[in-house]
């Protein structure tokens, strides 16, 4: 037997190799791998149908709801986590707080002096507190100075005005004021005293105004540092970068957009001072003006100091004034007889407020509150309910929207990657 047959032989005798098994592993695996990115485009395809700003409790009220409390354990978490960073000062913090609250348990002569400083300091906080939702809100914020601010200035004025005086309970006040037994010349009703009175309150909220005005500002400044063009989920600093942009084309411009860069160019090229003006009128722009002070880097306390003054002082003295005025006696009579003149609807216009005026009056003379209501005071708490439902309505829509924004870009992200 030849070489070349024994070779013959051997290769009958080998079991026949077919190349197609090995191939199939890679195909099936090909495949699958496919239907997993199939599956995943079409999860982020089906996410990406629902608009964001649908996603409101009257369209996808479980939806929302949903999203909403799955934003609230995630801002827990992040709370906490900033804590466990900074344990020093949360146990300095906690410390100084503990401390005289341990105090008002135990007898001795400091007890009416911290009893005095607690109701104080509760009393400030309680306005401050108003200030911060009046502007830091959650796409909207809750009119605090309409529904609470400006009704107490309107109590205290009218209270004065009816007592002759204004030495009635220094606040925090009573469930009611009741009018003094004997008037003191040093607070006689007037005009400067009535300022006075409500200094603390108008200051406190007007510094939780300005308080409210800090994230935009930080928002800003930290886009800037980084470097990165903003997020999809900051659409203020998106409008802020589109609004620069415009600056080029004029003729493009808005008379919205005219009066935004008009803020901003006061702010950059003015710096403290036009902060401060800005700040001193009501302004429904200054927002801006807290995006173009962190974008532009200007430093902290110039800005936080000049919105505080602002806002604290000058504005608060300003709408103070006008309360205190729009609620003089005289003033409210005249009122009262130009309404009573309007043809047809005149009579009942002025007949609940004339009710209500008189009411008050009466209340502020008794030792009890008066069990009586009117359909003035019934409209305004339910002016009062509608309100505070608005807002906590707007700002379950806005973390559930914020959840779902931030999910949806996570999820974009590790399927790109």
């Amino acid at each position: 037997m030849t070489i070349k047959d024994r070779t013959t032989m051997v290769s009958r005798n080998r079991p026949p190799t077919d190349s197609r098994p090995k191939s199939r592993p890679k195909k099936i695996d090909k495949v699958l791998q496919n239907g997993q990115s199939n599956s995943k485009f079409k999860q982020l395809k089906k996410s990406t149908k629902m608009d964001v700003h649908s996603l409101v409790v009257w369209k996808h009220p479980i939806l929302t709801l949903d999203y909403f409390c799955k934003e609230v354990v995630c801002l827990s978490k992040s709370f906490i986590k900033k804590l466990i960073c900074y344990k020093l000062y949360v146990l300095l913090a906690l410390l100084v707080i503990s401390t005289p609250i341990i105090l008002l348990y135990i007898e001795g002569p400091h007890l009416p002096i911290l009893i005095w400083a607690k109701s104080k300091v509760v009393w400030c906080l309680y306005w401050l507190g108003l200030g911060v939702l009046s502007s830091v809100g959650f796409g909207t914020g809750l009119h605090t100075f309409l529904l609470y601010l400006g009704p107490h200035i309107t109590s205290v004025t009218l209270a004065a005005y009816e007592c002759g005086g204004l030495n009635f309970p220094e606040p925090p006040y009573p469930e009611q004021i009741i009018c003094p037994d004997e008037v003191d010349s040093a607070w006689v009703a007037s005009l400067w005293n009535i300022m006075l009175k409500v200094r603390v309150e108008a200051m406190m909220w007007g510094a939780g105004t300005a308080l409210g005005e800090l994230p935009p500002y930080f928002m800003a400044r930290a886009a800037r540092l980084s470097g990165r063009p903003p997020d999809e989920d900051k659409e203020d600093l998106i409008e802020f970068e589109e609004l620069l942009k415009k600056e080029k084309h004029p003729e493009t411009m808005t008379l919205v957009d005219k009066s935004k860069l008009f803020v901003e160019r006061l702010v950059k090229k003015v710096g403290f001072f036009g902060i401060l003006a800005c700040a001193s009128i009501p302004n429904p722009l200054f927002d801006l003006a807290g995006i173009t002070c962190g974008h532009f880097l200007i430093p902290f306390w110039t800005f936080f100091g000049a919105t505080l003054l602002g806002k604290a002082v000058i504005k608060m003295s300003i709408q103070v004034l006008f309360v205190v005025v729009a609620f003089n006696e005289t003033l409210i009579a005249s009122v009262l007889d130009i309404v009573g003149k309007i043809p047809g609807v005149g009579k009942k216009l002025q007949a609940p407020i004339t009710t209500f005026l008189e009411n008050q009056k009466q209340r502020l003379h008794a030792k009890k509150d008066s069990k009586g209501t009117n359909i003035a005071v019934k409209l305004f708490d339910l002016f009062v309910l509608s309100m505070v439902l608005y807002f906590i309505v707007s700002l379950i829509n806005s973390m559930a929207q914020n959840y779902y924004k931030r999910n949806h870009k996570t999820s974009k992200k590790r399927l790109n990657d």
